[in-house]
């Protein structure tokens, strides 16, 4: 019988040792000692923590990351209570309207709204919009952060409802002056700063209440929005949104030529105190959400919050020393250090791109500079554009003809999309794939490729069913980089290359040559031969639907000089 076991940190490296090098044409395989030790069954079923270190050493880390980001030169200057409401900043190192709330204010009050609008379903079919795996993601860096908050001398008030109704309310009650928030681009998002906005100015307040220094005795709390999610700021790029380039070449050379990166924002040591508050709330667990708690048994268990963040980046970047090799492996499909898993932190705020940026210039300054260290950055300015794209093109993006308006039949059974959905479409690279979403909530950056191309090019299924199974389903959802992608993948985004097909023999055959990712997800297929495992025949369930392409290799995916489509460590 399998074992379900969760290799300690020394023994996971072992395990995953193991990387396929392109380079020139040349695969090097350096062989895993851990696999060669450990039976096929138990590896076959092991759960790999990300990331691999215990507690202590995660908290020794974002102590010592912190240290190196306090400031002796900060002062505040303001009076009265302001508001940080948390949405997907959900960290202390580089957050700005955290730093501008202490800076303008005698107290802060963070907060964090659980709106019951993130637990209902998608727009079009009707999944959920938050999984449990995700839910449980992100109330571990609900946790976390208030952790790190009490350590700072705050702590987090956690409130049920919808933002536009607490936030107004808890001004009043608190006579706060400003609520500070880091901005949202997408329509679902922009329409809760709007209400927010509203809510606030129906709120009065005496003069002696806020912070005010005008002559008038009444006045309404502002909102503040700040721009804190990307590694180049809005402000900085050399175009207007409008004129922002369609192709994403264009838009990286540009800003690279003609941008800087701002750095950190950097915190005093203390940041307290706090209005007094009698109930700061609690958390809730996954089930008071309304969803069936759900346990990662197989794959990766990521930790959710800023302090495990913290601790990836100095395992992958400094423990493991895996930076200056990611360009050769980011492609694969198996195991936690293949690449470098930083994307459900940064969906949610845990990390900051501008830290991840100042990491790599450390590592290029301590250890070495090649390819795969600006590879890294290169992924961080794709996760910029597919942003600044959302604000250009609006909700076209989750339109079914995409920013291009396309016009193109599409259809939506529904059977045939749920063997596409729960892995039984017969093709193993498809099914192993789609497993690994349902049961880590994470898929490879190649795999979510593949699978987008099977979804819309062999089945011919409408591309938002699978944009929003994926919005359920994935740890590092966010709407720019997870609708973006899609549209990409469909040809409806703007995309120089209209039709880009994957070829499953082809991929399966350069990225998964012993089968491995396959038998570890789809484990009937681990007695065949490895030659065998992604091409069983018979030996495995009736394939759904023909290859469009069949086996034929010239139309499998082109890579540019750039290496095709990368899609921002939104997925890497």
């Amino acid at each position: 019988m399998a074992v379900n076991i969760i290799l300690p940190p020394s023994s996971l490296s072992l395990w995953n040792t193991k990387k396929l090098i392109y380079s020139t044409q040349i695969r090097f395989r350096i062989m895993s000692l851990a696999s060669k030790s450990q039976p096929q069954s138990v590896a076959s079923s092991a759960v790999y923590q990300v990331p691999g270190l215990d507690s202590h050493e995660m908290d020794s880390t974002a102590d010592k990351t912190f240290e190196r980001y306090l400031s002796n030169t900060a002062k505040r200057n303001g009076k009265g209570v302001s508001i940080v409401w948390f949405r997907n900043d959900l960290r202390v190192l580089d957050n700005e309207a955290l730093f501008k709330a202490w800076v303008s204010s005698q107290a802060v009050l963070p907060v964090y709204c659980i709106d019951p609008r993130l637990f209902q379903t998608t727009y079009y079919f009707g999944f959920p919009k938050t999984g449990a795996l995700r839910a449980q993601f992100i109330n571990e860096c609900l946790a976390d952060l208030k952790k790190n908050l009490m350590n700072k001398g705050l702590n987090l008030l956690i409130q049920h409802g919808k933002p536009e109704d607490i936030l107004p309310s808890l001004t009043k009650a608190f006579g706060a002056h400003t609520v500070y928030a880091h901005k949202e681009t997408c329509s679902e998002e922009l329409q809760v700063e709007r209400s927010v906005a509203r809510g606030l100015r129906q709120v009065v307040l005496s003069t002696a209440q806020g912070n005010s220094s005008r002559s008038s005795s009444t006045h309404s709390p502002k909102l503040q929005l700040i721009w804190g999610s990307t590694l180049y700021h809005l402000d900085d790029i050399p175009f207007s949104v409008g004129s922002l380039p369609d192709v994403y070449t264009q838009f990286r050379k540009s800003v690279e030529a003609k941008c800087t990166i701002r750095g950190c924002i950097r915190l005093p040591t203390a940041l307290g105190p706090p209005p007094s508050v009698d109930d700061w709330g609690i958390i809730p667990s996954v089930e008071q959400l309304g969803l069936h708690s759900e346990k990662v048994v197989k794959g990766m268990r990521f930790l959710g919050g800023e302090t495990a963040a913290l601790s990836r980046v100095t395992e992958y970047f400094w423990n493991k020393d895996l930076l200056k090799i990611y360009k050769e492996t980011r492609n694969e499909m198996l195991g936690p250090d293949y690449s470098t898993k930083f994307s459900p932190w940064l969906a949610s705020g845990s990390l900051s791109p501008r830290f991840m940026y100042e990491e790599v210039k450390r590592y290029e300054k301590e250890r070495q500079a090649n390819d795969s260290t600006y590879w890294v950055l290169f992924e961080l300015i794709w996760r910029d554009y597919f942003r600044f794209i959302s604000i250009k093109y609006g909700n076209s993006l989750f339109h079914l003809g995409g920013p291009r308006k396309v016009e193109k039949r599409w259809h939506q059974d529904q059977k045939m999309f749920e063997t596409w959905r729960n892995g039984c479409t017969g093709y193993p690279l498809i099914d192993a794939n789609m497993k690994e979403l349902s049961a880590s909530g994470f898929m490879s950056n190649r795999g979510r490729q593949i699978v987008c191309s099977f979804l819309v090019r062999d089945m011919g299924i409408d591309w938002r069913m699978g944009a929003e199974w994926f919005e359920t389903c994935l740890l590092d959802y966010d709407p720019c980089s997870n609708y973006g992608n899609w549209t990409y993948g469909a040809g409806v985004g703007n995309d120089p290359r209209e039709d880009r097909y994957f070829s499953i023999p082809k991929q399966a055959k350069t990225y998964d040559p012993d089968g491995e990712h396959v038998a570890f997800w789809v484990p009937e297929l681990l007695p065949l031969p490895k030659e065998k495992r992604n091409f069983p025949g018979k030996s495995y369930i009736e394939q759904v639907v023909p290859l469009k392409f069949g086996s034929s290799n010239k139309h499998h995916s082109q890579r540019s000089k750039y290496g095709g489509r990368h899609s921002g460590l939104g997925n890497r």
